[in-house]
C-alpha cells in the first residue's frame, strides 16, 4: 500500500510540473507582451500547482522519484511549453528585407495575401539603388512571409523581429475589422 501512495505521488509531482512549467512560459510571453490581465490568471493557477508540488516534494527530502519526477516534469514542462508557446505564436513580427532590384511580383503577392508592405527606395554602399520591403504579419504567419520572399527572392537579405508596439497602419484596421 505505501509502495503504491510512492509512486502516486511521483506520478502527481510529475503531471503537475507538467502543466506548471507551461503555465510559466505562458505567463511570462504575456507579461513581455504586455497582456498583464492573462498572465496574472496563469501565475494564479501557476502558485496553486507550485505550492502543491513542492509540497509533495518537501514532504519527505529523502525520496528521491519524488525528487527526481520533479525535475524530469519540469524539464519536459520546459519542452512542452516552448512547443505550446511556438504553436500559439502570439504576437506579431516585422520582417525586413533588402533587395538589390524591385519586385513588383513580390509585393503584390504579398498584398494580396493580406500582409501589411511598405515598400522604400534607399542607396547601397556603392551608390546604387536597393529597395526596401517592410512587412508586419501575424507571427503565425512569420514563416509563410519568408518562404514566399525566399521564392521570389533568392538573394535577399532578411531581418525579423518582434515590434513591441504599433499604432495606426494597415495591421490595426485589420484588427479593427476582426
Amino acid at each position: 500500500m505505501k509502495g503504491g501512495i510512492i509512486l502516486l505521488n511521483a506520478l502527481a509531482i510529475f503531471i503537475l510540473q507538467l502543466i506548471y512549467v507551461p503555465l510559466l512560459t505562458l505567463r511570462t510571453t504575456f507579461v513581455v507582451k504586455g497582456q498583464n490581465l492573462q498572465a496574472s490568471m496563469f501565475a494564479f493557477l501557476e502558485a496553486i500547482i507550485y505550492i502543491i508540488s513542492l509540497g509533495i516534494v518537501f514532504s519527505d527530502l529523502r525520496n528521491l522519484l519524488n525528487i527526481g519526477a520533479y525535475i524530469l516534469g519540469y524539464g519536459l514542462g520546459i519542452y512542452l511549453g516552448g512547443k505550446i508557446e511556438e504553436k500559439l505564436a502570439i504576437g506579431y513580427r516585422s520582417t525586413h528585407v533588402n533587395l538589390t532590384k524591385y519586385n513588383e511580383e513580390l509585393v503584390n503577392k504579398l498584398r494580396d495575401l493580406r500582409f501589411g508592405i511598405t515598400v522604400y527606395e534607399g542607396e547601397g554602399i556603392n551608390k546604387e539603388k536597393r529597395y526596401k520591403l517592410e512587412i508586419v504579419s501575424h507571427r503565425s504567419r512569420e514563416n509563410e512571409v519568408i518562404a514566399l520572399i525566399q521564392s521570389l527572392e533568392k538573394t535577399a537579405f532578411i531581418v525579423s523581429y518582434e515590434p513591441t508596439k504599433f499604432k495606426g497602419g494597415y495591421i490595426t484596421k485589420q484588427l479593427k475589422k476582426i
